[in-house]
């Protein structure tokens, strides 16, 4: 297994925040690493999501769990191993948000594609998650 998190916090509100992410439609907005999306249905368990970065390679999720207002978890299925993200808000005892992107690498080719793959995939972490909480500080 291959993993990595990122956090970040925030005075945004936990509900601003959660707004931002189930707009998927406007994720390329915060996220310069999607040029375009394509959502097949709601913000819901089950939906697949279609992002196309700069480079044009089209990355396929599925949403696989939602905590409403506190988490979801989208899966990318690779055969032999799978991506999964957890996006969290975590309220903070001073009222602030921390808000975490972690990501796993599983499968019986983790081990040989999470070392090469996942520093690529989460790269973008600091700057998504700044924007983001830029966004909705704004």
């Amino acid at each position: 297994m291959w993993e990595y998190e990122h956090s970040v916090e925030t005075s945004a509100p936990r509900e601003r925040l959660w707004r931002r992410w189930t707009d998927v439609a406007s994720w390329p907005s915060w996220n310069e690493d999607i040029v375009r999306i394509e959502m097949d249905g709601h913000f819901a368990v089950g939906t697949r999501i279609v992002m196309t970065p700069p480079e044009g390679d089209k990355v396929t999720l599925r949403i696989a769990a939602i905590e409403p207002g506190e988490s979801f978890t989208d899966e990318a299925d690779c055969g032999d191993f799978t991506i999964t993200t957890v996006h969290r808000l975590t309220p903070l005892p001073d009222g602030r948000t921390r808000v975490t992107y972690r990501t796993e690498i599983t499968g019986p080719l983790a081990d040989e594609v999470g070392p090469a793959l996942g520093p690529q995939i989460t790269a973008d972490f600091p700057d998504v998650l700044a924007a983001l909480v830029a966004l909705a500080e704004s």
